[in-house]
């Protein structure tokens, strides 16, 4: 195999698929990284992503042999999600705010495919056997990034590229041969910046590179299942889906330019602020037309509503009063509960 001729054409492909950063990383995770990992569910920051702590999911993460024998590079791409700022909203609306990665259409329907094709491309070059991933699998796939040049991890815990920021969906091809080394751009750091810290309302960030999940208003809004503690509901402000803030305030993103894919801008600005009190409308089927082929469908209507409910008592929007009562006669155990609490801030 030509090396450089291997390495010009792999790279044309990547960007022929759309992916704006290609790098190839040993199979090896960066023994840092793999520390930082295990230190982090010692500590139980994981909460109830249960799946993180797995043993057979532990092993996988620290040797990528175990997924696929034999595995000896980590194909690596990104591309840029950044949709822009949201437009204005036209009217006085309680309106929720959603994580900018969930405007659109669900970036794994949109990756996966094309880094499917990237394999193929792999394998008729090199023979290649391969697994591919984009966050679903047992894969640092930051660590394997960072060692893949595509960027460096920043004290939010994001991957941050210095020309695009911090919006970058990931995916990686486990592969098992050994594939010729990119050139590795240097890159520089946080340096001494700590505004993804002060900016944090739950302090979930509670030190550089150590992000206790436990406390992040994506982790409360996407992965917890039960009520959301009530020490944590005033702080979350009118975050319904996920949260931008640290990546929002990180002096990188001055760089960050709107993606080329138009599959992850918001078609209209209810996609990207959704009026609250059009949310606490739905029944069970008008949630699964509205949210399909989404990010949000899989939180469901409980939880999202939950969500919902707490930013309307954090807006402590009058006109919330009347669908809120409503909302307590509500099948769903956690919107009645929530609907409850957010009445009281109202009303205080």
């Amino acid at each position: 195999m030509n090396h450089h001729q291997f390495s010009d054409r792999f790279r044309a492909q990547a960007r022929r698929l759309g992916f704006d950063l290609v790098g190839i990383s040993p199979a090896t995770p960066p023994a840092t990284h793999l520390q930082a990992y295990r230190d982090w569910l010692a500590r139980g920051d994981h909460g109830e992503m249960g799946y993180m702590a797995r043993s057979d999911r532990v092993a996988r993460r620290e040797d990528p042999s175990l997924i696929l024998p034999g595995a000896r590079a980590v194909i690596c791409v990104a591309v840029n999600y950044y949709p822009g700022p949201p437009p204005p909203p036209p009217d006085d609306l309680p309106r929720g705010r959603i994580s900018a990665y969930a405007w659109g259409t669900d970036y794994h329907d949109w990756m996966l495919p094309r880094l499917e094709e990237l394999a193929v491309f792999v394998h008729a070059e090199t023979g290649a056997a391969y697994r591919a991933y984009v966050d679903t699998g047992p894969v640092l796939e930051r660590a394997f990034a960072a060692q893949a040049g595509l960027g460096f991890i920043g004290k939010n815990s994001c991957l941050i590229h210095p020309r695009l920021g911090s919006w970058l969906f990931l995916g990686v091809l486990l592969v098992d041969v050994d594939l010729p080394p990119m050139a590795m751009p240097s890159f520089p750091s946080c340096g001494t910046c700590t505004r993804c810290l002060d900016a944090c309302p739950t302090g979930a960030l509670v030190a550089p590179y150590h992000l206790d999940g436990r406390r992040c208003i994506s982790y409360l809004t996407i992965e917890h299942r039960g009520p959301i503690p009530l020490p944590l509901r005033p702080l979350m402000g009118n975050w319904i889906y996920g949260c931008d803030l640290c990546q929002e305030v990180c002096p990188w993103q001055r760089f960050a330019r709107p993606t080329a894919v138009a599959a992850f801008r918001p078609p209209s600005l209810d996609d990207a602020a959704p009026s609250l009190l059009d949310l606490l409308a739905l029944d069970e089927a008008g949630f699964q037309r509205r949210f399909q082929d989404t990010p949000l469908l899989r939180v469901g209507r409980e939880r999202l509503l939950r969500n919902v409910a707490v930013a309307l008592g954090n807006l402590g929007d009058p006109h919330a009063v009347e669908p809120l009562t409503a909302a307590l006669h509500d099948p769903a155990p956690l919107l009645r509960s929530h609907a409850a609490w957010a009445l009281e801030q109202i009303e205080r």
